[in-house]
């Protein structure tokens, strides 16, 4: 599967050119799955420290608006986060949308940052604890948004149950890219797995930007900068399960009654 990830600014006056710019490279590439940041295209409401249903309002609509232009990366699947309320309460929620079947509901996001510049406690609900398998197409894929990346928890389960891919959207400050990139290459190691992020930029500096493809024994496939805003990669789709029989992977097998299949074709 030919997947994107990307860096995408949400400031009205550059995001029409880099929503015009990511089309045309996902068309050019024939990409057949994008990935987008954490609410891509709204407002990082969260940075205010006490929640305002204006802006919340705004932030759906806006998401709401952009949904409906989907259409014009001319690919299978999107996927990402973005505000949505439910019986009057606030979720940050995963989403994926295909041109066959338009914007499903993915899982909500459980863990919430609760800090100066990150208030998501006090904006939104948590969301569900469990991380189950999603499909796009052929590729099965786990749904860690932003923060999620650091519940190690998840990765056991993720190997175990075959995911191909562990998809974040991300929102992450500047400065920070090195130990974003670190937990995507854990991420990959021990599910077995690719680990796909995109980010948020912003001129100012506020947002990191850095989206990534890392594949399953951790090496970084691509990435994105200020210079290459999108970057895309053909997955194997094979090469998951071929992983998750080699070390560390089998190592924890037994744990969870699978079979141990590799002992001595493992590089450490």
């Amino acid at each position: 599967m030919r997947v994107t990830v990307c860096e995408l600014p949400h400031d009205s006056r550059t995001r029409s050119l880099a929503w015009r710019a990511l089309c045309d490279h996902t068309t050019s590439h024939a990409s057949e799955l994008v990935l987008l940041p954490e609410f891509a295209m709204a407002e990082a409401v969260w940075t205010s420290e006490r929640p305002d249903p204006a802006k919340w309002a705004a932030a759906e609509a806006a998401s709401d608006r952009w949904l409906e232009r989907f259409e014009e990366l001319r690919v299978q699947f999107v996927v990402g986060a973005r505000p949505v309320t439910v019986a009057g309460r606030r979720f940050n929620q995963g989403y994926i949308w295909s041109a066959a079947a338009g914007v499903a509901a993915l899982r909500r996001k459980f863990f919430l940052p609760n800090e100066a510049g990150g208030w998501e406690a006090r904006w939104f609900e948590p969301g569900d604890s469990a991380f189950p398998a999603f499909q796009a197409g052929e590729l099965s894929f786990g749904l860690n948004i932003c923060t999620e990346l650091w519940a190690l928890e998840t990765y056991a389960a993720y190997a175990v149950g075959g995911v191909g891919a562990v998809l974040s959207p991300r929102a992450t400050a500047a400065g920070t890219r090195a130990k974003w990139m670190a937990i995507g290459a854990v991420a990959a190691v021990r599910s077995g797995a690719y680990c796909l992020s995109s980010n948020r930029v912003d001129p100012s500096g506020a947002w990191g930007g850095t989206g990534w493809i890392i594949d399953p024994d951790g090496h970084l496939l691509a990435s994105t900068d200020t210079e290459r805003p999108f970057a895309t990669v053909d997955l194997n789709l094979t090469a998951p399960v071929a992983a998750r029989s080699t070390y560390p992977r089998y190592v924890f097998s037994d744990r969870f009654g699978r079979p141990s299949t590799s002992s001595n074709s493992t590089q450490r």
